[in-house]
């Protein structure tokens, strides 16, 4: 129904804004992601997405299409509501939910705070063929460098480093750097182990 709304920000907070349209203060539910990248500037557009309950309306507010997309696909799962996919998109940008679903990664969906392992398994069931799809992710090159990253756990496991302590700093670093070689992921591992 409401698609976007431009106006004067008035307020903003790390979990919601208020955009002033035409004497109408609109109150929109943010996303730390959508905070960070919010202009410092008077006048802003949010895409939006309108909930409907029984008891209330909210109105849920996000920098990109993209990032909307995400959690509509996000809520459409059994068991996820607004309030965590938004934490969900809090804690990990939308690209980093695409490509840890088309990847599997159930330790990262799992990584984010409220998310049992049932529920990231269900996220990964229910959207990894519609992610593929919709993002045209080449599955290869996903599993590509997911091996990457199994190599280098391997290799620091056999250093000596515990497989959950290696995982969360390769992970780290397959995020900040995803093209990066065996190689590359073991020595930057063993420089914050």
């Amino acid at each position: 129904m409401i698609t976007h709304i431009k106006g004067k920000m008035v307020e903003k907070n790390p979990t919601d804004v208020v955009i002033d349209c035409n004497g109408v203060g609109y109150l929109l539910n943010i996303s730390l992601n959508t905070f960070s990248q919010i202009p410092e500037q008077e006048n802003i557009q949010l895409f939006t997405h309108l909930q409907v309950k029984e008891d209330s309306h909210s109105l849920y507010g996000f920098v990109t299409k993209g990032e909307r997309e995400v959690f509509r696909l996000l809520i459409s799962v059994s068991g996820i509501g607004t309030n965590t996919a938004r934490t969900m998109l809090s804690s990990l940008t939308p690209k980093q939910i695409r490509e840890g679903i088309a990847t599997e990664d159930v330790a990262l969906i799992q990584s984010i705070k409220g998310i049992g392992i049932k529920t990231a398994q269900r996220v990964i069931i229910d959207l990894k063929d519609k992610i593929i799809k919709i993002y045209d992710i080449d599955e290869v090159s996903v599993n590509r460098s997911n091996t990457n990253k199994d190599e280098a756990l391997s290799a620091l496991e056999v250093l000596g480093f515990t497989k959950k302590q290696a995982e969360r700093v390769v992970d780290k670093i397959v995020v900040a750097q995803p093209e990066a070689t065996v190689e590359a992921l073991i020595k930057q591992a063993l420089k914050k182990l």
